[in-house]
């Protein structure tokens, strides 16, 4: 596997995503990267602003891969792994470094499997 240049959707300016990256990402079976990095991350700070929150804690495993399925809103100095949802595909990101023993969960996969809890007897 050699590196490869692909052009950005948003600046059109070419970027080279690695040899690595590459098998990276087809390990855990995402899908090839369309922003360079300076728009991935122009992107997720406006994302933020717009309240979807900087660190995706929810689409991904507990946040957002790139519009799907809402954040947790944490602070976006925090750093994010790349993950798909073990239950329904989502391309998402998580605040740890997935194992491909432990499946993964997006926000809303998360807290639906989540146990319930009652408000008797509880802390908060």
């Amino acid at each position: 596997m050699s590196d490869k240049t692909i052009t950005c959707r948003d600046c059109g300016q070419p970027f080279t995503f690695t040899a690595g990256e590459q098998a990276f990402y087809q390990e855990r079976g995402f899908s090839e990267p369309q922003r360079c990095t300076e728009c991935r991350a122009a992107r997720k700070t406006q994302r933020a602003a717009d309240g979807f929150g900087g660190s995706s804690y929810g689409g991904s495993s507990y946040g957002d891969g790139g519009g799907s399925r809402g954040s947790y809103g944490g602070s976006s100095s925090r750093q994010m792994y790349p993950a798909v949802c073990s239950q329904c595909g989502v391309q998402t990101e998580v605040p740890f470094q997935p194992r491909n023993d432990k499946p993964v969960y997006c926000r809303e996969c998360f807290r639906d499997k989540r146990p319930a809890t009652s408000s008797y007897g509880s802390r908060y």
